[in-house]
């Protein structure tokens, strides 16, 4: 297996969230930075993302085959990567204009449909408007973001090269 090959390109793919979801993680249980519904979100995709890459690494798949995969996983990307702006979006907003914080995730699997539940989530809240950790001036959206950008330019890398 050659190092760019399709099948070793995915396999460092999923790697990468792996790390991310082991980084996630720890911010959450180590330094106690509890996750808002958009950084739930966020988790998700990457999830996604890392299982489509993971399962096309093991399939091996040809042309048409690492296409497809690409598309999934472009899907999950653009997906987290669109969460990400939101969050960001919130947390340059002015305090007194963030909306309100959402009751909790299981009071809203009790009391409301699906779809409503969705459309608060991915609204967001006061909640996710909190910068609680940053990294070279950058907080952890932003730093999802980039990588959900990286994940976006190796999905469209893997739609486009001929081999």
């Amino acid at each position: 297996m050659k190092l760019a090959s399709p099948r070793a390109l995915f396999l460092l793919a999923f790697i990468g969230c792996v790390l991310m979801m082991i980084a996630a993680l720890y911010l959450e249980h180590v330094v106690g930075l509890v996750p808002c519904p958009l950084c739930i979100v966020q988790r998700i995709c990457v999830i996604g993302f890392g299982l489509v890459c993971l399962v096309a690494a093991l399939h091996g798949p040809q042309k048409t085959g690492r296409r497809v995969y690409a598309v999934l996983a472009l899907l999950f990307s653009m997906a987290g990567g669109a969460t990400a702006i939101r969050q960001i979006w919130l947390q340059n907003m002015p305090a007194d204009e963030l909306p309100s914080c959402l009751p909790s995730l299981e009071y809203m699997m009790d009391a409301l449909p699906f779809q409503e539940i969705a459309r608060l989530v991915l609204h967001g809240t006061a909640e996710c408007a909190e910068v609680g950790w940053t990294l070279m001036g950058l907080s952890i959206p932003e730093w999802t973001l980039l990588a959900f950008i990286a994940m976006v330019v190796f999905c469209l890398w893997q739609l486009l090269r001929r081999d």
